[in-house]
This record gives structure tokens, C-alpha cells and sequence, in this order.
């Protein structure tokens, strides 16, 4: 009978104590554990007092045993355990500004401290959306239409410019960059119009496409991809199988993804990797950051998996409509060399390698020189490395790109190190790329 009755007290006593718990959470209490070298224990219970005033519960409770749920450093047999509250005790405004500037109290459309608001993706989406059009080209042969071609833009100005993708607006296999073909575009906002293709750039994949309206248009702003970092938060905006105003949301995956790290031939190219859900109809969409500024275009997806998509950088799409406006199309030099980014580490694998490799810090790899190339003719020879290219200091293949611009024709001095640090100053005059490289 006696063990019958302790078990009933215990029982009845952690009824009382996962109560304590709950009522706990609830009203923002704290939880106090202590106890001896017997494990014997007591809980103490913290509880605002309009929410104690409330109740009649003994706040007090011995349960044995027990052992406190976590230790502090400084006495193993004594915890402070805080509960989880929904609610929190409200910061005078004057600390929550020093805090975090800018942020208004009670202002739940604001991120708070650098972390995501409950609104701040709506609000990017909202931002931008306006903006985002659905593109539709008609298909066919001989004059017969046979469908339709689906993709999205977005108008980056109000004279009625869209951003779009080449493969969209262009029909790759028979039209070419200089095609002036006609794009039915449709407004979020139901309006309609007929589009011109002014611009188009295969090797990027990127179009421009042009309407005429006598009324206002919405437009995004354009951001900057340079600034993004692996984990930010993006948003992929379009017409994914022609259903307009969808809106997606993932995380930057990669800033910058090679072409050739996906397969693809021809020249360099970079591009973003998000796990954004993009679909036949996303091409050509706005990839939008948390403050609604467009950083990206939306080009292509891994069709057998799951979360691995891919955007042209703003960055570079602002370079390539600079050129479509100086020249109608992207001057792109060649030089016909393959090359490949230094750092440390390499540097020290190639020296193991081979102890003649040349002593430096940095620079630029030529692993191959392409034969009767512009590269070829100036004396360029495979294992160069690359120090200065136009009188400049250069530690990556991207240095080199800026620096050459649109420069076809142009003799550029560049200092290359052999075997033994041998200095050789050449000089390779660039040569305009085939677009079809």
C-alpha cells in the first residue's frame, strides 16, 4: 500500500511539474534547478506577476530525483534553464535603436537586427512584380505556326526596355543577333503589347526587348550581383509554364559558378547558383534580392535534379547592354589562351611538382596556348604565368577580362615568368571572337 501511495505521489507531482512547464512558456517564466549529491532536486519557477496573481498553484516543487537539465560552469549541481516564450518582453526603443538602427518599433515589415522581417520577402516580390512580364514568341516553319515559345522579362526603363534571355526572343538555329523579330508581351496588370527584339546576344544568352506606351510603366530596380554571398536569401520571378506573377524563394547557392564547371564549351562564362524553383517559362525572370533589386537574370535549371538553377550576374548583364548600346552587339577579344587562376595552395602543389615552377604569390596560369591564336603569334608558351598584363598587376582571369574591355586590335604589353623566373615581356595584339565559339 505504501508503494502505491509514493507512486501515486510522484505521478501526481510531475503532473504538477510539466504544468508548471506549460504555464511557464506561456507567460515567459523562468525555470530555476537545484540540487545536492543525492539528486534530489528542486524546481523553481519564475512567473510574471499578472499571470501568478491569476492562478492558485504552489510554485514550489520536490521531485525525486532528478537531475538539473544542463550544468553551469561554475557549480555542477546548479542550472538556470530559460523556456522558449512566444512572447517577448518589449526593448525600450531608445535600446533597440542603438541596437539596431534604423528600425522603427513595431515595424514588422523591417528585418530587425540584419534577420529577415515577416514581410521582407512580400515586400521584394512587390517590388519588383509590377515589373515582370510574360513573353510569348510564335513557332513555325513556311509560315505556319505550329506554338509558341514561352518565357518572362523584366522592363529595367520606362521607355518601355526588357530584359529578357536570348533564347526566349531569338530562334537559335535560324535567326541571329541582329534579328528584329516581334514578342507578344503581357503586364501583370493585364495590359498588352506587341514587342520589338532590338538586341540579342547568343553567347550570354541575353535579349533586349522593346515596347512603345503612352501610359506610365512599371520598372524595376537593377542591384548589384557583386555583392552576394552563398546563403543570402533570392527570389525567382516569372511565368514558369505560362503561370503569370509566380513567385519563388531559395538562397544563393554559388556566386560564381563557371560555365565549364557545368559542361559548357566555348568561352568563359559565370553564373549564379541558386536553389531557387525555376521551371520551362522562368528563362528570362528577374532573380531578385531581399531588397528588391534585380541581380540576376533566370537562364537555365539541372533538369535531373532537384534545386540547382543558374542566372546570368547583373553585373555582367550591365556590361553587355553598354555594349549593345556602343555597338549594336558584345565586342568580346580573344586571345586564345586557356588560363587558370593562382593562389597559395596550387602554387605550392605545382613547386612539389616541379621545383623549376616560378616563385611568385599570385597571377594567372597559361596551361595551353591555342594554335595561330592572336596568344600563339605573340610567343606565348604553355606554363607562362601571367604577372602583368597592360602595365598592370593581374591575380586573376577576371582582371585580365576588365582590363581588355571591348579593346580589338589594340597591342597590350603583358609580363609573363617561365621555369627559373625568367621575365619575358610580350605583346599580343586581341582579336574579335567568333560568336559562334
Amino acid at each position: 500500500m505504501n508503494q502505491f501511495l509514493r507512486k501515486a505521489s510522484i505521478s501526481c507531482s510531475r503532473r504538477f511539474f510539466f504544468r508548471a512547464l506549460s504555464i511557464a512558456a506561456a507567460g515567459s517564466g523562468l525555470l530555476y534547478a537545484e540540487s545536492n549529491s543525492d539528486y534530489n532536486a528542486t524546481i523553481s519557477l519564475s512567473v510574471p506577476a499578472p499571470l501568478s496573481e491569476s492562478l492558485s498553484l504552489p510554485w514550489s516543487f520536490h521531485l525525486i530525483p532528478l537531475r538539473p537539465s544542463f550544468t553551469s560552469p561554475d557549480n555542477r549541481h546548479f542550472g538556470i534553464l530559460p523556456l522558449f516564450s512566444p512572447r517577448v518582453s518589449p526593448v525600450p526603443s531608445t535600446d533597440r535603436e542603438k541596437e539596431c538602427p534604423g528600425v522603427v518599433a513595431g515595424d514588422s515589415s523591417k528585418p530587425s537586427c540584419g534577420c529577415l522581417g515577416r514581410d521582407t520577402i512580400a515586400n521584394a516580390a512587390a517590388r519588383v512584380g509590377p515589373a515582370v512580364v510574360n513573353l510569348s514568341v510564335p513557332q513555325g516553319f513556311y509560315g505556319i505556326t505550329t506554338g509558341k515559345s514561352i518565357g518572362s522579362g523584366t522592363i529595367i526603363d520606362s521607355d518601355g526596355t526588357i530584359l529578357t534571355c536570348a533564347h526566349v526572343v531569338v530562334d537559335f538555329q535560324g535567326m541571329r543577333g541582329s534579328s528584329k523579330g516581334k514578342v507578344d508581351v503581357t503586364l501583370q496588370d493585364g495590359r498588352t503589347f506587341e514587342g520589338t527584339v532590338v538586341n540579342a546576344d547568343l553567347h550570354s544568352d541575353i535579349a533586349i526587348v522593346k515596347i512603345k506606351s503612352k501610359t506610365p510603366l512599371p520598372t524595376a530596380k537593377l542591384g548589384s550581383s557583386s555583392k552576394l554571398r552563398p546563403g543570402d536569401w533570392v527570389l525567382a520571378m516569372g511565368c514558369p509554364l505560362s503561370l503569370q506573377n509566380t513567385v519563388t524563394a531559395g538562397i544563393v547557392s554559388c556566386v560564381d559558378r563557371k560555365s565549364s564547371d557545368l559542361g559548357l564549351g566555348g568561352m568563359r562564362r559565370e553564373y549564379l547558383q541558386t536553389d531557387c524553383a525555376i521551371n520551362a517559362g522562368n528563362s528570362g525572370g528577374p532573380l531578385v534580392n531581399v531588397d528588391g533589386q534585380v541581380v540576376g537574370v533566370n537562364i537555365m535549371k539541372v533538369l535531373a535534379a532537384d534545386g540547382l538553377s543558374f542566372a546570368v550576374p547583373i553585373d555582367s548583364v550591365i556590361k553587355i547592354i553598354e555594349h549593345f548600346k556602343k555597338s549594336g552587339r558584345v565586342v568580346r577579344p580573344w586571345l586564345g589562351l586557356k588560363m587558370i587562376d593562382l593562389n597559395e595552395m596550387i602554387i605550392a602543389q605545382l613547386k612539389e611538382r616541379d621545383p623549376r615552377f616560378p616563385n611568385v604569390d599570385r597571377g594567372v596560369l597559361v596551361p595551353m596556348v591555342t594554335p595561330g591564336s592572336p596568344a600563339d603569334r605573340a610567343g606565348f608558351h604553355p606554363g607562362d604565368v601571367v604577372i602583368e598584363f597592360d602595365g598592370k598587376p593581374v591575380q586573376s582571369i577576371k582582371e585580365i577580362i576588365e582590363i581588355m574591355g571591348d579593346r580589338v586590335g589594340i597591342p597590350l604589353k603583358t609580363v609573363v615568368k617561365r621555369p627559373n623566373d625568367i621575365l619575358v615581356t610580350l605583346t599580343v595584339i586581341p582579336e574579335e571572337a567568333n560568336p559562334d565559339m
